[in-house]
């Protein structure tokens, strides 16, 4: 099943905040500049919010379409044998919604599109209603694109109310009615977000001074545009959580609105998996080569010279691929824990107040590892972002140090249970590690996302000897005895650190008062470990 498209690969020019910001769209200069003064002179006081979900819903269009997305544990039932009429009905909704939205944002112009399209079925003459046709589907400003999606989604949702007079919907229909708003909203020319991780100036733009000069001030063509990537994709996701959360949380709502969660969480889970896997599989092969190039540019006089500064630049670029790798392995972990165990599927008739709570759960564990991520990217990039800087309220950062503390306190078992186990396992048959000691290589996995955002965050002292440890294991397949010894001792101490770690964030003014919950850790550790 294809997901939609992808303009990461395209050749990053100039500043990468920027260009991600203006041009993953692929508008030319000309469609940017028209569809700003468009949002500039709209007399709406929320009107960033209102496209914002207009563009997030059309986006799910996608998205949703793909059960991989929708939330509740993985169902053992074929995609095939599974009746989607729940799911048609969430995306109806949707779909409503969106008219909705586009008529605010349309105002007076909305009446001249009903009365024409009351023309279009009233007038006899084929020409002069292929003539009325093609008007709606001229698309020369941004009006236009929204008169051209209000009229597709009207037709569409003529077709979808049709499709649920049916008993059952299987997968086959469904995904083809998405399809069919997909191919719009593909074809529309100022509003079609179905781009993986793309980005638009009016609302997400990163408002910390902070995060923006750390940003720009990342040195490498590669590097750099990997961490604005990274920077504006978490952001981005923090605002799927504030849509989320009004959804939720607004009263009067009527349970079709409080389903269309769905549809927001399929957008927010897609970018999550499309960001984890293009940190996971390309960070590293991107700044190796940039690498490569920077190398291969320095004449063979100047190697010598230059060896210490070369040198220098490579452990950079290993500590940001590192940071970018835990970022993905961290965010693949949330993600899981969120849809697979905290939400329930969309087709459970589960209670309005029951899944209230369910979001608002979800919502309360994505949003401090998202605002956690953000922080610990600037860590590892060397600079310490204050928390009054990017998340500017106290409960946001009381939210992100209970965060810390439950993760400090769910690695320290993880590496006191490592340590335990490798103390002892048998090391006497060195032909054996495929078997034996399969949770060497478990443990660096959860190393990798839980662990190595830990060290960075913390300011370890013994950072450089843990991570030489870890990347000893890393080497080869077969655990070296001596090897694992060494991580052991290291393990013992960073578990150590971590406990006094434990203690000195339980202290902190932000926490007072406020108990650790170490059952409820618990129950998150075992989600995270996959039992």
């Amino acid at each position: 099943m294809t997901e939609y498209r992808s303009s990461l690969y395209s050749t990053p020019e100039g500043d990468a905040y920027l260009d991600l910001l203006s041009r993953t769209r692929q508008l030319r200069a000309e469609q940017r500049a028209d569809r700003d003064r468009w949002f500039s002179a709209l007399p709406l006081e929320t009107k960033d919010d209102l496209l914002f979900e207009l563009e997030v819903l059309l986006k799910s269009a996608a998205c949703f379409s793909n059960p991989r997305n929708h939330t509740g544990p993985a169902r053992r039932t074929p995609v095939v044998a599974q009746d989607f009429r729940d799911a048609t009905i969430i995306f109806r909704d949707g779909l409503g919604r969106c008219v909705e939205l586009i008529r605010q944002l349309l105002g007076p112009r909305d009446r001249a599109l009903v009365f024409q399209r009351y023309l279009e079925t009233v007038v006899p003459e084929d020409s002069i209603r292929q003539q009325l046709v093609r008007q709606a589907d001229n698309q020369v400003t941004p009006e236009h694109s929204l008169v051209a999606l209000r009229a597709s989604a009207t037709s569409t949702l003529e077709v979808l109310e049709g499709t649920l007079r049916a008993g059952r919907v299987p997968f086959r229909l469904f995904y083809a009615l998405l399809r069919i708003v997909q191919r719009d909203v593909s074809r529309n020319v100022f509003f079609n977000p179905l781009t993986a991780l793309e980005f638009r100036p009016e609302f997400d733009r990163i408002k910390s001074a902070q995060v923006l000069e750390l940003i720009r001030g990342v040195p490498g063509e590669e590097a750099h545009r990997l961490v604005a990537l990274t920077f504006l994709s978490l952001f981005r996701m923090l605002r799927y959580l504030r849509l989320l959360n009004r959804v939720s949380v607004e009263p009067g709502k009527r349970r079709r609105s409080l389903l269309r969660a769905h549809l927001v969480l399929s957008v927010l889970r897609s970018d999550g998996r499309a960001l984890s896997d293009y940190l996971r599989q390309r960070a590293g092969v991107q700044l190796a080569e940039s690498y490569q190039r920077d190398v291969f540019l320095v004449p063979a006089s100047e190697v010598r010279l230059r060896a210490g500064a070369l040198r220098a630049s490579g452990h950079r670029l290993l500590g940001v691929k590192s940071a970018l790798e835990g970022i993905a392995g961290n965010l693949k972990l949330e993600m899981r824990r969120a849809f697979q165990h905290d939400l329930p599927p969309p087709g459970t008739n589960v209670p309005d107040h029951q899944l209230r709570l369910a979001i608002q759960s979800a919502i309360a564990n994505l949003r401090p590892a998202i605002r956690g991520a953000i922080l610990f990217l600037g860590k590892a990039l060397g600079v310490s972002l204050e928390e009054g800087g990017v998340f500017d309220d106290l409960a946001a950062r009381r939210e992100s140090s209970e965060r810390l503390r439950r993760d400090v306190w769910m690695f320290a078992q993880i590496v006191r249970a490592f340590s335990t186990k490798a103390q002892h396992s048998p090391t006497e048959d060195r032909w054996s590690p495929v078997y034996n000691f399969q949770y060497v290589r478990e443990f660096l996995s959860y190393f990798r996302a839980m662990g190595y955002p830990l060290l960075r965050a913390s300011d370890y002292p013994r950072f450089d000897a843990f991570m030489a440890a870890m990347g000893r294991l890393q080497e080869t397949d077969l655990v070296d005895p001596t090897h694992l010894e060494q991580a052991i001792d290291e393990c013992m101490a960073f578990h150590g650190f971590l406990l006094q770690l434990f203690d000195d964030i339980s202290k902190r003014q932000v926490l007072e008062g406020v108990p650790f919950d170490r059952r409820a850790a618990a129950s998150a550790l075992r989600l995270y470990l996959g039992e």
